[in-house]
């Protein structure tokens, strides 16, 4: 039996069997092997949905996954089996919502944490880091600044938490633990692989991958790429022409709406979430579409 679901970014309904609603994408199921993932225009801060749309996010979440998908198959296989709108099954181009926001993709056995990878010091890696010198747990070098490039990049994993549950970082040790050493050193390997190749064409692009988030799952007793990849909602983007060494960055992500949380309006991380304001509703989409444009080489429609 299938269930109508109401998608929150404008009231379309699906005639689809909701597998999973998360903070931005709802999951459908299709049949016994595909899923449909949709991206919506929410936007989430401290692990927390605001109230306010930020208006063709989804689709720049999506289009730019899809691109990444496509650009890093030579070094892992993923989930996607089809980001073209135009090419969907009947029953899914009656709802014209999905196009350019959704995909079709197989379904996989999820690993429930989150493999993130920092090659810069930023975010809450640096407010650790003032305290201890390390970034979570990782002992680093001394006298390094707020920005800087770090000796290599670290990887740096953390639960994946559901129902409003704050995801919380894990030490190496602990993630081996949880999901068996060889898993755990096959997903810390590829996803500092997947950081490199990024960060080597983002630099080209003039655009500084700083630390990314990725998700991973099993497809056949192989480890494939799954959900997101290397967006502006999971990463931290940096212009090369605008970087300042010891410094917070002016980035070309979520950031920005993490600053204005904090710093304007003074947020103290506790429901209900405030509104945003309809500057901070622009400049966040236009940072978002000129990343897209700058790393895709094309323009957003």
């Amino acid at each position: 039996m299938t269930k109508k679901c109401k998608n929150n970014s404008n009231n379309t309904k699906l005639d689809l069997l909701l597998v999973n609603s998360g903070k931005i994408r709802d999951i459908y199921r299709l049949n016994d092997e595909n899923y449909l993932i949709v991206a919506s225009d929410k936007i989430s801060a401290f692990d927390y949905v605001l109230p306010t749309l930020i208006p063709n996010k989804g689709k720049i979440l999506n289009k730019l996954s899809i691109f990444w998908f496509d650009f890093t198959k030579d070094l892992i296989s993923n989930h996607l089996i089809n980001g073209n709108f135009n090419t969907f099954p009947v029953n899914l181009k009656s709802y014209e919502y999905l196009k350019d926001r959704s995909m079709i993709v197989k379904k996989v056995k999820k690993i429930n944490f989150e493999c993130i990878v920092r090659g810069y010091l930023a975010g809450s890696g640096w407010k650790e880091y003032i305290k201890s010198q390390t970034v979570c747990g990782i002992k680093l070098i001394k006298n390094l600044k707020e920005s800087d490039k770090l000796p290599e990049p670290i990887f740096t994993p953390s639960s994946k938490e559901e129902n409003g549950k704050h995801d919380t970082n894990v030490t190496f040790y602990e993630l081996a633990n949880e999901i068996g050493t060889e898993t755990a050193n096959n997903l810390r390997d590829i996803s500092l692989k997947l950081y490199n190749k990024v960060n080597n064409y983002s630099i080209s692009k003039g655009i500084i991958l700083a630390d990314t988030k990725l998700e991973f799952g099993f497809l056949n007793d192989n480890l494939v790429l799954i959900d997101e990849a290397f967006t502006p909602d999971s990463s931290r983007f940096w212009e090369i022409s605008k970087y300042k060494h010891n410094n917070s960055q002016d980035s070309l992500d979520k950031q920005y709406v993490r600053d204005y949380l904090e710093n304007k309006v003074k947020w103290n991380k506790i429901l209900p979430a405030p509104n945003l304001p309809k500057y901070v509703i622009n400049e966040t989409i236009l940072k978002y579409i000129e990343v897209y444009e700058k790393l895709t080489g094309e323009k957003f429609k």
